[in-house]
């Protein structure tokens, strides 16, 4: 018999209401003890088997009990941390589905991340109505704006208190996780009734236990012409080089699904395999022999790669205003480094560097992140009026599911560098790996 582990999810009490939902003919509601298993590689579901049990996460959907009364039901909406295509369709799908399926009638959006839910808060919050997020879906960026830094949690459950909100839903990658988490211990000990329910948004892909982040897909297809158009630079000018940094501090997942996107690249670096820079088999070597066959070459590179390679500037280490290690240009020093050694061998190149991060990052969602992001709002509102709290809304074995904020934070999703993903990149650039440090 084969051990099981349901993960458990926090709940503010009993639902007692029957869902609007339930009005409908055609309504099918999602029971608690509906599951979708977390491993389906039979490796996976046998070392799990071995240890604590094959993991199980509760199947997000609506219920046919929820725990708050649409009536008298107040939600707010906060986006933080960087830009990433489709974080409109979220918010538009929250507030459609709050409005339109459940009869809730105050949605409002704080603006500037969680500085909107402070003391300091720049300005008012929005009231949302459906009319107003119509359009929004078309457009990059967040209409609600965004910020980055830790607010204090007493000070933004004030506001909170304040406005009566009985839901929150915040959009946003780690750092949104840890501060929802503050969030939820002080709404806990002060015994309140209040649900944060999580959007997972980042551009990198590294939010563990969730196979796929909204926007991902978008970066993903913007990169391409990019690549494209550093290939066609590279091949315009005798020995070219096309050098393009893209998004990825801690996670290589974008820098390797464009490369396979695009098979025009040449070598792919990322954060979690540091290469070598200097002598034999090492990356400048390797590059040269490639100029000398090939004539030219395409390399992509991660912005989170190659940060041992850099010195720290004055004053050592630096943080951003969220505590984040700020990273060292990659991009620039690789170019820098490049030029350098073949001028040394006395051979000349022509380097064309690209960063298109903020373009990339500021696109409207494609079609796909966009159904993507609609089923996301849509989840996230049923979790909240149920009653369910400190949850993420994630997608597992193409099932959306409800996953615990403390899990979705306790480590980072990175690029397996012995798993199928990089070993597909490493056929496609056939870049080879004297170039990695063992």
């Amino acid at each position: 018999m084969v051990k099981t582990r349901v993960i458990p999810v926090d709940r503010l009490g009993r639902p007692s209401e029957l869902s609007p939902l339930a009005s409908s003919k055609d309504a099918t509601f999602i029971s608690d003890n509906d599951c979708i298993v977390y491993g389906i590689h039979r490796k996976e579901i046998e070392g799990e088997a071995k240890g604590k049990g094959v993991t199980f996460f509760e199947l997000a959907g609506p219920k046919r009990k929820i725990y708050f009364n649409p009536k008298k039901t107040v939600c707010g909406i906060v986006t933080c941390g960087g830009l990433c295509p489709g974080i409109n369709d979220v918010i538009r799908a929250i507030v459609f589905e709050l409005f339109e399926q459940y009869g809730v009638r105050k949605v409002l959006g704080y603006r500037y991340g969680y500085l909107g839910l402070s003391r300091n808060a720049p300005l008012e919050p929005i009231s949302f109505d459906p009319d107003m997020v119509d359009n929004i879906h078309h457009n990059g960026g967040t209409i609600l704006s965004s910020s980055r830094g830790a607010q204090d949690a007493d000070d933004m459950v004030d506001t909170l208190v304040r406005d009566k909100v009985n839901i929150l839903f915040a959009i946003g990658g780690d750092g949104t996780m840890k501060g929802a988490r503050n969030i939820i211990e002080c709404i806990k000990k002060r015994k309140q009734k209040t649900s944060v329910i999580a959007i997972p948004k980042t551009i990198d892909n590294d939010i563990m236990y969730v196979k796929q982040s909204f926007g991902f897909e978008t970066a993903v297809e913007a990169s391409m012409g990019v690549i494209s158009s550093a290939h066609i630079e590279a091949k315009g000018a005798p020995n070219g080089i096309g050098l393009v940094k893209l998004m990825g501090r801690h996670s290589g997942y974008i820098a390797s699904v464009a490369t396979l996107a695009n098979s025009d690249v040449n070598f792919c670096l990322i954060p979690e395999l540091p290469f070598k820079l200097y002598g034999r088999g090492g990356f400048l070597e390797v590059l040269k022999k490639r100029l000398k066959e090939k004539r030219h070459v395409v390399i992509v590179v991660a912005e989170g790669a190659g940060q041992d390679l850099i010195k720290d500037g004055p004053g050592g280490i630096k943080k951003d205003s969220s505590g984040n290690t700020k990273l060292k240009d990659i991009g620039i020093f690789l170019k820098g480094e490049i030029v350098k050694y073949f001028k040394e061998i006395d051979t000349e190149v022509n380097l064309k560097y690209i960063d298109p991060s903020y373009i990339i990052r500021s696109v409207p969602a494609n079609a796909m992140d966009s159904a993507y992001c609609l089923a996301l709002g849509q989840n996230a509102v049923h979790a909240g009026m149920s009653g369910k709290t400190n949850t993420v809304i994630g997608s597992v074995n193409r099932h959306f599911i409800h996953l615990p904020i403390p899990m979705a934070i306790e480590k980072r999703n990175r690029v397996n560098p012995k798993g199928r993903l990089w070993k597909t990149v490493m056929e496609a650039t056939l870049q080879p790996t004297s170039i990695f440090k063992k």
